[in-house]
């Protein structure tokens, strides 16, 4: 069968690999009809991804079918439609015994350390399926992503009506800003694009958006709309060295600061800055099983509208001529999605 591997940083292959073989016990075999496209394969693409081994099949933002079970599976049937949590722990590991699955010592991430869903069918961990009875497969490939957002603003503890500020509107950013909403914060987008900017404000109803300019003006900016107070969340979604750096200025006392965003260089700040404002640093890594459960449940319910989120699609075949769009924000991408063939 066709699959897309990801030979080395900028450059793709439609390979012919083995079809995939029948479930052992406590696997499915499943179906893949969508994958995201997200920023950590827009890394993996761009040589940016620390945690990226190539030669690799991506994919880990997945709408599946289930076609078969192995034994000792009851949670999923053939037939059902599912997301992935693609974070293949190790069950024993200390993190995973504390319920952190999200980040155990021997974490395998589908697209990322081991292929993933850039092919018609594989073998998953059944217990890695989360099922929907009504929910379509670019919805469940979307799930993903609002996982990502939901964990971290579990991560920062976001309260009602608390200032927070997201640093960068791509996706992940976007996945933040939802469960803000939904805490029903007080928030403040910043972000270099302005097409970006007016999706925040327009479609996302966000309360405040800050283009951000050098030599302090976003600063001014974001004090003059928290009465000099500064936020007491930020959220660093951009994955940009420089950008996670400077975040600290914009935390004010008391304040929290969770870095989603992930970068291969060095993250520099003043200590005296963070030690004055007796600020909290958090990582927020990938999510939990109960928020794959959560977020099927608000898509479900209403209370989530992935629609405005697909601004592009692909094909298997169209997908490597695609790509190097994809990574230029100005070309307007907010979240693309690959039909699987097959």
């Amino acid at each position: 069968m066709k699959a897309i591997q990801l030979e080395k940083p900028g450059k793709f292959d439609l390979i012919q690999i083995p079809e995939a073989t029948s479930p052992g016990p406590g696997e499915a075999l499943v179906r893949v009809h969508r994958v995201g496209i997200c920023g950590t394969d827009i890394s993996g693409f761009l040589g940016k991804m620390p945690f990226y081994s190539y030669p690799r099949i991506p994919g880990h933002e997945l709408g599946v079918e289930v076609l078969e079970v192995g034994s000792g599976v009851t949670q999923v049937q053939p037939g059902d439609r599912c997301s992935i949590e693609p974070y293949i722990n190790n069950e024993s590991s200390f993190a995973s015994q504390r319920g952190s699955t999200n980040c155990c010592e021997d974490l395998k991430v589908l697209g990322v350390h081991i292929d993933g869903g850039m092919r018609p069918r594989f073998l998953v961990p059944a217990r890695k399926l989360h099922p929907s009875e009504s929910l379509t497969f670019e919805q469940l490939a979307l799930v993903e992503t609002l996982a990502i957002g939901c964990h971290a603003v579990n991560r920062g503890q976001a309260q009602a009506g608390e200032n927070v500020l997201v640093i960068g509107a791509g996706p992940i950013g976007l996945s933040a800003i939802e469960f803000l909403r939904i805490a029903k914060s007080k928030i403040t987008v910043l972000d270099v694009n302005q097409q970006r900017l007016d999706f925040c404000k327009h479609t996302m109803k966000v309360d405040h958006t800050v283009k951000f300019e050098a030599e302090g003006g976003s600063l001014s900016a974001l004090q003059n709309l928290t009465d000099g107070h500064l936020y007491t969340l930020v959220v660093d979604a951009t994955g940009n060295s420089k950008s996670m750096s400077n975040a600290l200025n914009y935390v004010g006392h008391t304040g929290r600061l969770v870095y989603v965003g992930i970068t291969t260089e060095e993250v520099h700040f003043p200590h005296p800055l963070m030690h004055r404002r007796e600020m909290t640093l958090l990582a927020s890594r990938n999510a939990l099983p109960a928020d794959f459960t959560r977020i099927i449940k608000l898509i479900q319910d209403g209370k989530i509208d992935t629609r405005p989120w697909i601004t592009h699609r692909s094909s298997m075949e169209s997908l490597i001529a695609d790509f190097p769009s994809y990574t230029k924000p100005e070309t307007g991408v907010i979240k693309a999605i690959v039909e699987i063939e097959g």
